[in-house]
């Protein structure tokens, strides 16, 4: 079986492919349009998120057998074509939920204790001690959407503090000991903290708006590290002008490219701006899921996916 590698992923990846026999083809720069021309001499590929794969691009692939999608999201993918077509889609949830769950926590704590701002202000000569006054997590009520890898990962994260952790899935019985699964309506009643860990689908495009910042009972923390979409930007800086969110940890944008490579596809957004100036946001390039072992266990498993499937 032939393999085309068009993102750049850890070493291992290719080797152990190698290992198992399959032969391996790396482009990392050509255009979609010249991928297209040279992909029904393919079994799989393997993809970050470099380009859309859509049904022109698989209807090109006669051959293909499996996509591999070295991330958890397969947005950026048409799911439904492919399998159609009898296509393997294998992505790697378990490879970063780990990094994702404390890079969550780690917002999480930074904005209840002002560290963000604080650094800055002693670093330009202030010494403010009461302004910097931070609050404690325990005795709170995380509420999170999205109980899957990443919001099981962060519920783990959480275990130690003494808080309450509620979760909200459109699938039913994922509960487990470290989250209760509630109504969305009981978590927007109780929720003293939004931790988001949801795919980009339909449902959760522009999910926390002006409406769905209202149906909480009290003002709450906002942190997503899922898909930057999910939230309104110019809705959420309403929210925080407001104080209905207390403040807010970022580490994906709606106004990421397709690729999340780049940030701007025109002018920098006004709602942006804001953002960028509050001591209440904490902002990261789309990096929760990206750590030095996350690259590795995320190559790893879609070997190992491959493994079990095809050897």
């Amino acid at each position: 079986m032939k393999i085309l590698h068009l993102d750049t992923n850890h070493p291992l990846l290719i080797e152990q492919l190698n290992t198992l026999g399959f032969t391996n083809d790396e482009d990392y720069t050509s255009s979609k349009e010249a991928i297209e021309k040279i992909i029904h001499h393919y079994d799989g590929f393997i993809i970050r998120s470099r380009f859309k794969i859509d049904s022109t691009f698989l209807d090109a692939a006669k051959h293909l057998k499996f996509i591999g999608r070295v991330g958890a999201g397969l947005e950026n993918i048409d799911c439904e074509y492919a399998t159609h077509k009898n296509i393997k889609l294998i992505a790697a949830p378990e490879g970063n939920r780990n990094a994702v769950g404390e890079h969550s926590l780690a917002m999480l704590l930074s904005l209840f204790n002002k560290l963000n701002s604080a650094n800055n202000e002693v670093r330009n000569g202030k010494w403010q001690r009461e302004a910097n006054r931070g609050i404690e997590l325990d005795g709170k009520t995380i509420g999170l959407i999205g109980y899957g890898n990443m919001g099981k990962a962060f519920a783990k994260k959480l275990r130690g503090f003494d808080v309450t952790i509620l979760c909200y899935d459109i699938k039913p019985n994922v509960s487990d000991t470290n989250a209760i699964q509630v109504s969305l309506e009981e978590l927007q009643s109780k929720a003293d903290v939004l931790s988001l860990h949801t795919p980009e689908t339909p449902l959760t495009i522009n999910m926390v708006n002006t409406t769905f910042i209202n149906g909480f009972k009290k003002p709450f923390w906002l942190i997503n590290t899922a898909r930057g979409k999910s939230v309104v930007t110019k809705d959420l800086v309403s929210a925080l002008e407001s104080g209905n969110i207390l403040g807010a940890g970022l580490d994906v944008l709606e106004y990421e490219k397709s690729s999340f490579e780049n940030l701007f596809t025109s002018d920098i957004p006004k709602a942006f701006k804001y953002l960028t100036s509050a001591p209440n946001v904490i902002l990261t390039p789309h990096v929760a899921g990206w750590t030095v072992e996350s690259k590795q266990k995320l190559a790893q498993t879609i070997v190992d996916k491959i493994k079990a499937k095809f050897c």
